[in-house]
């Protein structure tokens, strides 16, 4: 039913998301990120144990470190943004909290070891699906 429920909102508001500027190589596009899905979702699976050993570790205190970090990203588009914001929230112990429209992140991480790979491979990833 949620497949059904999500194609159907898709079909009658697909114009309010693309407007009259719809992207070219569509299809194309869905296939590079099918291979992207699998990736995030082991992405989401790790970091979700690293939150998870932080909750339960005794000096708990001691290793979170909250800390906002900003970097400039090379994603060009929109969509490319948007799914890489939506990538980094999606991950446990990272929140996008602001993108730029010169595409300046500004992500909170929980702890040091959650935002020193960013932007890093899912970036790339990111730009390979998009051929950024």
């Amino acid at each position: 039913m949620g497949i059904i429920s999500s194609a159907l909102v898709a079909a009658f508001c697909g114009d309010l998301m693309f407007g009259s500027r719809q992207p070219r190589g569509v299809f194309s596009l869905w296939l590079r990120l099918a291979g992207y899905v699998p990736w995030l979702i082991v992405q989401i699976f790790a970091a979700n144990l690293h939150v998870m050993v932080l909750v339960f570790h005794p000096r708990m205190m001691e290793l979170i470190n909250p800390k906002i970090i900003k970097f400039d990203s090379r994603l060009k588009s929109d969509y490319a943004r948007m799914l890489f914001a939506n990538s980094i929230t999606l991950t446990p112990g990272t929140i996008t909290v602001d993108v730029t429209a010169l595409g300046r992140f500004s992500v909170h991480c929980i702890d040091d070891p959650s935002g020193q790979s960013l932007p890093g491979k899912m970036e790339a990833k990111i730009v390979a699906a998009f051929r950024e």
